[in-house]
This record gives C-alpha cells, sequence and structure tokens, in this order.
C-alpha cells in the first residue's frame, strides 16, 4: 500500500527535517544513518516520545528513543532557560520542531494534514505498535557534535495507496520566523 518512492520520500523528509531542526547551532554537525532490520520493539532506552502527522490515507509516528546519557542530556539542556524543566519536556519541544517541519514537508503532497502534541510514553508500548500493521518502518541513528546521541523509528501506516516522489530540488522557505516591518 506504501509505494517504495513513498518510503524512500518519508525516509528522506524525516533526515531533511531532523537535521534542520534537532540541532541547537546551525553550526552544530548532525549525522543521520539508516539502520537496516527495522522493527518497532529493539530498543533499549526507557522512554520514547511520539508524534503524529495524520492524514485521509496515511499515519505516521516519529518515535524518538531518549536515552538520558549525560552528552545527549547537556547538549539539548543547555539553552534552556527553565532549570524546572525535564530533559523529556525539553526534548518533545525540539522534537515538535522536527515534526513541524516534517509535517510542511509533506504539505507539498498532501493537503489535509494534522499533527498531534509530542507524548512521552515508557518504551514498553513499543510491541503494541504491530497492532497498527505499518506498512513501513524505519530506524535512524542520529549523532550530533560526534556525542549527543538518539536514534529514531519512523513507522507508516497506510490506509489507502500511498504514493508521491519526493522532489528534492525545492529550495527549503524560512518558516517560523517573525519578520518586523
Amino acid at each position: 500500500m506504501i509505494s517504495p518512492q513513498a518510503r524512500h520520500g518519508i525516509d528522506y523528509i524525516f533526515a531533511k527535517s531532523a537535521k534542520a531542526s534537532l540541532v541547537l547551532d546551525q553550526s552544530d554537525d548532525c549525522s543521520i544513518n539508516v539502520l537496516p532490520g527495522a522493527k518497532c520493539d529493539q530498543f533499549k532506552e526507557k522512554d520514547i516520545v511520539v508524534l503524529t502527522i495524520s492524514s485521509f490515507l496515511f499515519k505516521v509516528l516519529t518515535i524518538f528513543h531518549i536515552g538520558e546519557d549525560p552528552e545527549t542530556r547537556n547538549y539539548f539542556l543547555r539553552k534552556t532557560t527553565n532549570k524546572s524543566k525535564s530533559f523529556s519536556e525539553v526534548f518533545s519541544e525540539v522534537g515538535n520542531l522536527c515534526s513541524g517541519k516534517m509535517n510542511h514537508e509533506l504539505l507539498r503532497y498532501f493537503p489535509h494534514l494534522g499533527m498531534s502534541t509530542p507524548y512521552t510514553l515508557s518504551s514498553r508500548c513499543l510491541p503494541f505498535l504491530r497492532d497498527l500493521n505499518p506498512g513501513h518502518i524505519s530506524r535512524h541513528d542520529i549523532r550530533i557534535n560526534g556525542s549527543a546521541h538518539l536514534q529514531a523509528t519512523i513507522c507508516m501506516c497506510g490506509y489507502a495507496p500511498v504514493d508521491f516522489t519526493v522532489d528534492k530540488n525545492i529550495a527549503d522557505e524560512a518558516t517560523g520566523e517573525l519578520e518586523l516591518f
């Protein structure tokens, strides 16, 4: 139900969005690699942050596996001014930016999309993703500046045939910025 070019497209859109929104400074280096053998229940992290993009044709779950190793924790907490926020809360905001960027990119191909707010779940929920019967699952290893490390799983569930080809020549648009006149 999900074409090979749609599978490639959703992975491309995720990687592009993650590189643009997971880094806290534009000079930070972000590498993303697709891992082989994607399954929904292979991760050791205690918590996951889940964001959903839905349409009439499909649902995309972006699942960030957030280990709280010191390097990753320090990276994402370094710019927060509210010291009472937990790592999960801070990362949820960053993950929401990534999902928003994905949503924006997907709007080029699908006119009616909705996006959830981030929610944190126990990783013990991952085996239940099989019940959604995803037509595409991919795992991504993400490293920022060689030290911050997390993984993400993309699950795409099709309710009807899904086919689109990403136009990689489209220039990025600036979004979310205020213009003062």
